[in-house]
């Protein structure tokens, strides 16, 4: 039976997270749909870079949101790993579906070009003569095989409950804008040919764009994601902006159906571990990371601690680099308690 690093899925959020380098059964792994279970026995191979993008998704989150009140922090209770506030349709829900989906996406495809797995290798659909005068060649990212499998695998638990409520539409929108941030980012490589790489000729591939790169553009979308609503419309179920006046949002746009809590306040049941103790910029009023913003209800305070630092680093002869380790007495700022 084929095996896989386990994954967890709840009914509504593809978390991935859970015991992520453990070894079950495709059958034993907690969360899994019965479509999910099927892909994973029948294409167990793949699942190896599930596990690699669940692992993904926690970096890129913690980073992205690394100044935020919400800072993509991480509990041990439930099976949601990033707590319950994933299951209340807000745009942090939004931006990890996208997350999720987009990293499954592009570490499949990253499997593909490596070799690594047997159905799939280089896309070399991508031939002839570009615009701009240079020849298709090489090893372009199989993007289309990264995405089709998102698509089978995180899309299905959605799709098993109809697309008749507000919820599983909002999720496979998200999940659809997630893989739309990785082709719409894909870059050209090239290589010079030519006496003395002239360039008189230049082959080029495609490839994807960094993962941190999908991350910032994500993020983006958060900041500017539309509120929505459930609306028929004919004998159709479908998301409208809750304001009228505002544009409806587009593929690559993200979409939420309730607003976020504040995230200032210790919750250890919905897994929010509120902002008391947190670091801050207090230099900066307007910025994100700016103590006022962060901060909640006490304010923050202002104190001196000791770092350690390197210093008067010296080149050396063989090209080495000699430091000192310096005390320094710097100014921090954190939130109150």
């Amino acid at each position: 039976m084929p095996t896989a690093s386990t994954v967890n899925l709840t009914g509504r959020l593809l978390l991935l997270l859970v015991c992520l380098l453990c070894i079950a059964p495709c059958g034993r792994l907690r969360g899994l749909s019965a479509g999910q279970v099927g892909v994973c026995r029948a294409r167990g191979e793949v699942m190896e870079s599930v596990r690699k993008a669940a692992e993904m998704v926690i970096e890129e989150c913690q980073h992205q949101f690394r100044n935020r009140r919400w800072n993509c922090s991480t509990t041990p209770r439930g099976i949601n790993i990033f707590g319950r506030v994933m299951n209340q349709g807000t745009r942090e829900a939004a931006f990890v579906h996208a997350l999720s989906s987009a990293a499954i996406a592009l570490a499949v495809t990253r499997a593909c070009s490596r070799g690594e797995l047997e159905r799939c290798g280089c896309d070399r659909k991508v031939r002839g003569v570009s615009p701009e005068g240079f020849q298709w060649s090489g090893c372009s990212d199989n993007l289309s095989y990264g995405v089709a499998f998102s698509q089978t695998f995180v899309d299905e638990t959605e799709r098993a409950k109809g697309l008749s409520s507000g919820r599983p539409l909002m999720n496979i929108h998200n999940n659809e804008a997630g893989r739309k941030a990785i082709l719409h980012n894909m870059q050209v490589e090239c290589k010079c040919h030519g006496v003395s790489g002239s360039c008189e000729l230049r082959t080029c591939w495609k490839v994807m764009p960094p993962f941190r790169r999908v991350g910032a553009v994500l993020k983006e979308r958060f900041d500017g994601a539309t509120e929505v609503k459930l609306s028929r419309v004919g004998s159709r179920m479908v998301l409208l902006p809750r304001d009228p006046q505002v544009k409806p949002p587009a593929a690559r746009d993200l979409i939420y159906l309730a607003g976020s809590p504040d995230f200032c306040q210790l919750d250890p049941d919905n897994g929010i571990p509120g902002t008391a103790g947190r670091r801050c910029n207090g230099t900066s009023r307007l910025a994100p990371d700016g103590c006022e913003l962060v901060c909640c209800g006490p304010g923050f305070r202002a104190g001196r601690a000791e770092v350690v630092q390197r210093c008067s680093c010296k080149f050396s002869w063989c090209c080495s680099v000699r430091c000192q380790q310096c005390k320094n007495t710097v100014l921090i700022h954190t939130c109150k308690v």
